[in-house]
């Protein structure tokens, strides 16, 4: 029943690109009483679907979450198991949300490492990376998404790609480290 009703909230959410107001739900969800919207509500605000902003009623992060149903092979098929919980893609792709942005890859660089063009990246700002770390670079002045690596011989830090095609790129210059990648996400059409 709740699951339904927040399921209608989320199409409404969806057609209108808004919540509905309490009148609105009212109707929606067939309420005789105001009373019963705010005892819905209060229980959506306490369960982290909806939350208070400015006054006004908003999505909290559960508001997106999507059923997580268990585990299946890619190998030999299996029976299913529906172990039903609820996740958030936003908590488990970025650790630091003040510190993550999106970038939308363009080139095919890293297509080795499963990352194409038209990918989105989620990048976590920094300016300190390890060797192996698939960074968000500036290389004497031109912005690029490469691998940081460490020339054993030279004893420098250079940027490798991870397409064949491509050389390793040296600093002249400088090299600085704006951010790390944290998770790439691909819509499959």
């Amino acid at each position: 029943m709740k699951t339904d009703r927040v399921d209608t909230l989320k199409r409404f959410y969806k057609k209108h690109h808004r919540l509905p107001s309490y009148g609105e739900m009212l109707k929606l969800f067939g309420f005789s009483s105001k009373n019963s919207v705010f005892k819905m509500v209060k229980q959506f605000i306490e369960e982290g679907i909806l939350q208070k902003h400015n006054g006004k009623l908003a999505p909290a992060s559960k508001f997106f979450s999507l059923p997580l149903l268990g585990l299946v092979k890619a190998g030999y098929p299996i029976l299913s198991e529906e172990d039903k919980k609820y996740l958030t893609l936003d908590e488990y792709l970025i650790e630091d949300p003040v510190t993550s942005f999106l970038l939308t890859v363009s080139g095919d660089s890293l297509i080795e490492m499963g990352i194409f063009d038209g990918d989105l990246v989620i990048i976590e700002r920094r300016k300190n990376a390890t060797a192996e770390d698939i960074v968000l670079a500036e290389i004497d002045r031109q912005w690029t998404l490469k691998i940081l690596r460490k020339d054993k011989d030279r004893q420098k830090m250079y940027l490798a790609s991870a397409n064949a095609k491509y050389p390793p790129f040296y600093p002249i210059d400088e090299l600085k480290i704006h951010g790390i990648v944290k998770a790439v996400v691909r819509k499959i059409h």
